[in-house]
């Protein structure tokens, strides 16, 4: 006789299933489509029901909504704050709030806001069970604050050299110039005259006879 498999656990059936394609990315948070997640717990588990808790409210903490999911005699409970899409506590009126970027508002919230959280909520609920739980990982990790990004910076660009040859306009300048700064030897003479000029070797070469004659 062959052994019976091993039955597979509530957990482990709905963890198995891949909801990659049914989720959605908004303010850096991923989404499952609750009516999808529903209908897969529901395909899996079919005695799945839960309830609505209430919505509790704080004067300084905002709306909390809560639900409860039942599957195969066990009951998880969820909860989950309304928040706008910046991530802020929705209340009951609107306020603002100071950043170091400046006064930022944050809309009262309404019944639809209390809505989309209790359905999210019931998603977040069912991943306790396993379905989708590790689009969540990592959620619990700490925010920073995203740094404003720097206006880019046009590339500088260099003056045009001239190039210069024995006998042209600025040749008797140079000259002048390595005379009167011989001491400073022929290398630091070049390397001044770089910045404006393009210097080829044959005129290195009369530099530095002009530069160690005597």
């Amino acid at each position: 006789m062959e052994k019976s498999k091993k039955q597979q656990t509530t957990f482990e059936k709905l963890s198995a299933i891949n909801v990659n394609d049914k989720v959605e990315k908004k303010s850096n948070l991923t989404y499952l489509s609750w009516a999808w997640a529903w209908s897969e717990v529901k395909k899996a588990c079919p005695d799945a029901t839960y309830q609505i808790g209430e919505t509790d409210y704080d004067e300084s903490l905002g709306f909390m909504c809560h639900t409860s999911v039942t599957i195969e005699g066990e009951t998880l409970a969820m909860w989950l704050p309304v928040m706008d899409g910046g991530n802020k506590s929705m209340k009951k009126v609107a306020y603002k709030f100071t950043t170091r970027y400046g006064e930022k508002d944050v809309a009262a919230a309404t019944t639809f806001d209390i809505n989309k959280t209790l359905m999210r909520c019931l998603v977040k609920n069912l991943a306790m069970f396993g379905m989708g739980i590790y689009i969540y990982a990592g959620e619990d990790l700490p925010e920073s604050e995203p740094t404003p990004t720097a206006a880019p910076t046009k590339p500088k660009v260099s003056p045009l050299k001239m190039a210069l040859k024995e006998g042209d306009a600025n040749w008797e300048k140079v000259i002048k110039y390595a005379t009167e700064n011989k001491s400073q030897g022929i290398k630091k003479i070049v390397d001044a005259l770089s910045v404006k000029y393009t210097i080829s070797n044959l005129v290195k070469v009369q530099l530095t006879k002009i530069v160690t004659t005597k």
